[in-house]
């Protein structure tokens, strides 16, 4: 007798429990590297968040698209594959702080169980859907999980020369793939999902800044660390604002228009490659603002400057080039683009000069006027519409 039939584990356009769970790996993983950017971090500092960053953003991306083409899994196989990958990504959590050094083999380790895992769902997906064989499959996940196999034995100097090697040959397959078989992948991707999730990673991001904001406060606990907290809440709730009501409003509408013109290299760039210039810009920013809560009546260091107004600029400068990626005319984007870079940049040497506070309120400032810019144009733009309807 057959036994009852096993229901997928989600509706294909939502995001299943278990996958936010997942998730919550990487709360842990993106502080735990954000300590090694507060203070005065120089290039060492900012190459090293960089270097331990994208192994795990990459794999993050990488779990989300193969779930996102897998609907079909049923509840226990999807669950078994986000806590096995979620134990990874822990481990990988609690190796960070010494990846560099005497835990480059546990970090090594993690990433190649992570693509051990990415490789049986890619193969299980190719079963269903393919009777050739997955060559390109056991090159970029088996190929690669070998890499970190391997470097999990060596040195940390040799190691460090496969993590490289297996990230670069990654990323080249995936932009590759945007241009040689674009046609295999386009019309299967849910774009709901797929805007879904990036949106809850941004989340996960910003969370992670407001527990740094109270960790610090909690700290210092003075007049002037409640003033550089509640600028420093009110820089992350403007970047919120601007990513969740103008961001994700498009984000769906320009994956949709990418996919209807198959510009798939398109989908790969804004999906896998630009919301990490914008985590990065984040994450630099909640770096400054910690360093800003204890000092309020201190100019901020030079790395904490470069964090604030440089974290600022790449925040917009990636949503402006991905909204003229989904095709937004240059005319919209540009007029608040561009002088939000400029001003944001201004913020570097400002804050050598003033205090702390004063620098906050002057990135305040900013998002606010860039707010307001955007809301008034976009009723403007509603208001003419409405306009020219037929009564």
């Amino acid at each position: 007798m057959d036994g009852p039939a096993r229901e997928p584990a989600r509706i294909p356009g939502r995001v299943h429990w278990t996958e936010l769970f997942f998730d919550l790996v990487f709360v842990v993983f993106v502080g735990q590297l954000a300590h090694g950017i507060h203070g005065d971090p120089g290039w060492v500092e900012f190459g090293t968040y960089v270097l331990l960053f994208f192994p795990a953003w990459w794999a993050w991306v990488n779990i989300v698209s193969i779930i996102n083409l897998l609907p079909g899994l049923s509840s226990r196989a999807l669950g078994l594959a986000m806590l096995a990958a979620m134990a990874a990504a822990g481990v990988m959590a609690a190796a960070a702080p010494e990846a560099l050094g005497n835990r480059a083999w546990a970090f090594s380790l993690a990433n190649a169980v992570l693509r051990t895992i990415l490789l049986i769902l890619w193969l299980y997906r190719h079963q269903e859907t393919s009777n050739g064989i997955p060559w390109r499959i056991w090159a970029y996940n088996g190929g690669t999980a070998v890499l970190w196999f391997v470097a999990a034995l060596l040195p940390f100097a040799a190691a460090v020369i496969l993590w490289a090697a297996a990230i670069v040959a990654e990323v080249a397959m995936a932009a590759l793939s945007g241009w040689f078989w674009a046609e295999r992948g386009i019309a299967e991707i849910n774009i709901e999902h797929a805007a879904e999730r990036l949106g809850q990673f941004v989340i996960i991001v910003l969370g992670e800044s407001v527990f740094t904001i109270v960790t610090e406060l909690s700290d210092a606990w003075t007049p002037g660390a409640g003033l550089d907290a509640s600028l420093g809440f009110a820089i992350v709730a403007l970047l919120g604002w601007a990513f969740f009501h103008y961001g994700t409003g498009t984000m769906s509408a320009g994956l949709e228009a990418l996919r209807s013109r198959s510009d798939y290299a398109g989908i790969l760039q804004t999906t896998l490659f630009m919301p990490f210039l914008l985590v990065l810009g984040v994450t630099a920013i909640a770096g400054a603002i910690a360093t800003a809560i204890p000092g309020p009546h201190d100019s901020l260091p030079l790395g904490s400057g470069i964090c604030l107004g440089g974290g600022i600029a790449l925040f917009y400068l990636t949503n402006a080039v991905v909204s003229l990626r989904y095709g937004q005319r240059p005319g919209t984007v540009l007029p608040w683009a561009l002088p939000t870079v400029v001003l944001s940049l201004v913020l570097i040497p400002l804050s050598a000069t003033v205090s702390s506070s004063a620098v906050l309120s002057a990135a305040v400032a900013l998002l606010l006027l860039v707010t307001a810019y955007v809301e008034l144009h976009g009723r403007i733009r509603r208001r003419a519409r409405a306009a020219t309807r037929p009564a």
